[in-house]
């Protein structure tokens, strides 16, 4: 969020509704606009612990076979946030997910902001979302591990959603800490020296995870409250009117109906199994990222 632009909308918007906006002139004036910023700012002085902290850096991995809901999520809080650069991280900035010809599903191009080379040191988030079989294959992809081994090394916090947290783990990022994914892929975890803990988010020192798909929001607001404070978090998710009040209480294998439960697990098949693989590949190709 542009603090300044922020402003100068609502200036815009509340000077036509107090009858600036004239038929011929739908701008108000200099002046007018001058007196309701500064009354604007003088307003908001009064929530300066809302408005201060420092500059955040936040790079998020984006790469072809993402679930777009586990970018969202976390971007859609991030973006609520003042006084933050962030990046959308790839090899290139040749747009990923895009629809594979011939393809009948519906897919929505995300443009990459930043490549791996120019993507800044030190970041203050490193966060990656999942998506199978996208996940599995980033997974073998050694430009991709090796990426995200040398800045997790630096970042201030290493994060993800869903998947993200099994490549993580294939960048020895995870090993040793308490961590979260989808629950069908949770066999994953545990080859990659993982502690799998079963949380819709996970806190461990600087590793923060987050659970399937959906617990991106939940994720990007826990981590808004590590990073700025609770409070700050709270004015976020007002902001976005989060308030989440499900049709069904069938959210996780705990709480969903066994014929439910029994339809979902089979429609995965050995993605588990899969994952574990997977898991165990990168634990033997990245072994150097292993090491303490």
């Amino acid at each position: 969020m542009d603090r300044r632009l922020f402003i100068k909308t609502l200036i815009a918007s509340a000077a036509a509704s107090q009858g600036f906006a004239k038929a011929n002139d739908s701008s108000p004036t200099a002046a007018q606009i001058d007196a309701m910023e500064q009354k604007h700012l003088e307003i908001m002085s009064r929530y300066q612990s809302f408005l201060e902290g420092e500059k955040l850096t936040i790079g998020m991995l984006v790469y072809p076979g993402m679930f777009l809901m586990d970018l969202m999520g976390p971007l859609t809080v991030f973006e609520a946030m003042l006084n933050r650069d962030i990046h959308l991280v790839w090899k290139d900035l040749k747009p990923v997910n895009e629809k594979p010809t011939g393809s009948t599903s519906v897919s929505i191009p995300i443009t990459p902001t930043t490549t791996f080379k120019d993507c800044p040191k030190k970041l203050d988030v490193l966060f990656v979302p999942g998506g199978v079989p996208g996940t599995f294959n980033l997974m073998r992809d050694t430009e991709v591990i090796s990426f995200l081994h040398e800045q997790g090394t630096s970042a201030r916090f290493v994060t993800s959603v869903c998947t993200g947290s099994l490549v993580l783990g294939a960048a020895g990022l995870l090993n040793g800490y308490k961590a979260t994914t989808h629950w069908a892929t949770m066999e994953g975890l545990a080859p990659l020296g993982a502690k799998p803990t079963n949380q819709r988010v996970v806190i461990d020192r600087n590793r923060v995870t987050g659970g399937g798909v959906t617990s991106g929001l939940d994720f990007g607001l826990t981590l808004a409250g590590l990073l700025r404070s609770p409070a700050y978090a709270e004015a976020i998710q007002l902001y976005l009117e989060y308030d989440p009040k499900p049709p069904f209480n069938a959210g996780t294998p705990r709480t969903a109906p066994k014929s439910v439960l029994g339809f979902v697990s089979d429609m995965f098949g050995n993605t588990g199994d899969v994952a574990k693989t997977a898991a165990t590949e990168a634990r033997l190709n990245y072994a150097s990222y292993f090491k303490r």
